[in-house]
């Protein structure tokens, strides 16, 4: 019988449901760890465990939902193939696991995709189709092919399948760290957390679970509270940037989620550098959800036993390159100064030197003679140089300072 909370109303999964689909889909999938982080617990103040999903082959839990719906299908659905609007962590695992049970797959994806997707999707024996501009068009076109050639529809979030495989990451935390009081977990649409938390409402202890959404894209938070916060923009978790939250994930949400929090690209980025730096290991945007909220609301944590799901790794390494080397120039640790100098032989030479005098590394000089808002003989120079922390550069600041040239340090947003 289904999960009950808040109301009368049956729920649409149930925990029984979650421990069979832990039955179904244990062996085919990586039973990820689930440890214990000193060095974040002391950073954040919470006693923190990370649950490693990025182990997973495609690097995502979505193997978990995709593959629990696989192989509930009947023999007839199962030769016809199945069909999915996705460009991203659903479209891998469902093609991988597909191509596993002989199941055909047929992937749509907006045209914009980038190609590294296509071809680590179509590498997992899919067949891609790309259709439309955006999300939308791609998924009302796969909802065609379906109708047309009577393929099995799988939704990346809002099925009951789907939540229960999605759950049994829960399953294994608490069976793992079973001390764990609060679960925070990233919200696009739903289907994690929706299965964390029958899970977390099962137990009969007290456990709270938090869900976490990147500011540009509140679309639970909005449901939830009934607020009308935009959903747009440019977020590294691209992976949770979904519009509209599931039905069904929705109902399990208002009753079973205790809290919902969000998050802001600079805690996210900050999540990402800290897990390589400290943890190495590699996280998504979305994946990094979990500590980047611990990050933003120190207080609303503090002192628990926390569970974060790593829930992805799958990020470009160039985006993942650009995130580490602006928290390095955050943190003092890289940094861009604006010297003003005068045109004459030994400027540049005299102000190199109390970089070396400071222990400072110069790592690019870029030398601005014409467009700049100086007279003829004045020039700028930009130096990009590597310190060993904030109080380093504020020495090699001072040092310039007293030297006598204006200096101003280039800031990021």
């Amino acid at each position: 019988m289904a999960t009950q909370a808040k109301s009368d109303t049956p729920l649409p999964v149930s925990i029984d449901d979650v421990r069979a689909a832990h039955d179904r889909v244990t062996g085919s999938i990586v039973r990820t760890p689930t440890l214990i982080s000193h060095t974040l617990s002391q950073l954040t103040g919470a006693t923190v465990y990370l649950k490693f999903e990025n182990l997973q082959f495609t690097a995502a839990y979505k193997e978990r939902g995709a593959l629990n719906t696989l192989l509930q299908l009947d023999d007839a659905a199962r030769a016809k193939g199945v069909i999915a609007a996705s460009a991203g962590n659903h479209a891998q695992g469902l093609a991988y696991h597909g191509a596993r049970l002989g199941v055909p797959v047929t992937i749509v994806m907006p045209k914009p995709t980038p190609t590294i997707k296509i071809t680590q999707t179509e590498g997992h024996g899919a067949n891609v189709v790309l259709e439309g501009e955006t999300f939308d068009a791609a998924y009302a076109h796969a909802r065609k092919l379906e109708a047309e050639r009577g393929f099995t529809f799988v939704h990346p979030f809002d099925d009951p399948r789907i939540i229960a495989g999605q759950g049994t990451v829960a399953l294994e935390m608490l069976a793992d760290a079973p001390d764990i009081d609060t679960l925070v977990v990233p919200i696009g649409g739903g289907g994690l957390i929706s299965g964390v938390a029958t899970v977390a409402h099962a137990t009969g202890r007290p456990i709270d679970v938090v869900g976490v959404q990147a500011e540009l894209f509140p679309s639970m938070y909005n449901a939830r509270n009934g607020t009308t916060l935009a959903c747009e923009g440019d977020t590294l978790a691209e992976g949770i940037a979904v519009k509209q939250p599931g039905g069904h994930t929705r109902q399990i949400v208002e009753a079973l989620v205790n809290d919902i929090v969000l998050v802001g690209e600079r805690h996210l980025e900050e999540a990402v550098s800290l897990l390589v730096q400290i943890e190495k290991t590699v996280v998504e945007g979305a994946g990094a959800a979990g500590l980047a909220a611990l990050l933003a609301h120190p207080e609303r944590f503090a002192g628990r036993t926390v569970g974060i799901v790593l829930c992805g790794g799958n990020i470009d390494t160039r985006l993942l390159a650009n995130v580490l080397l602006r928290d390095l120039a955050r943190s003092g640790r890289l940094a861009r100064l604006r010297i003003r100098l005068q045109d004459r032989p030994g400027a540049l030479y005299h102000v190199a030197k109390i970089f070396h005098d400071q222990g400072v590394n110069i790592i690019e000089v870029y030398h601005q003679r014409v467009f700049t808002t100086l007279p003829a003989k004045g020039l700028i120079t930009d130096i990009e140089c590597e310190t060993r922390d904030r109080a380093h550069l504020d020495r090699l600041i001072q040092a310039l300072r007293d030297a006598s040239y204006e200096v101003s340090q280039v800031e990021l947003a």
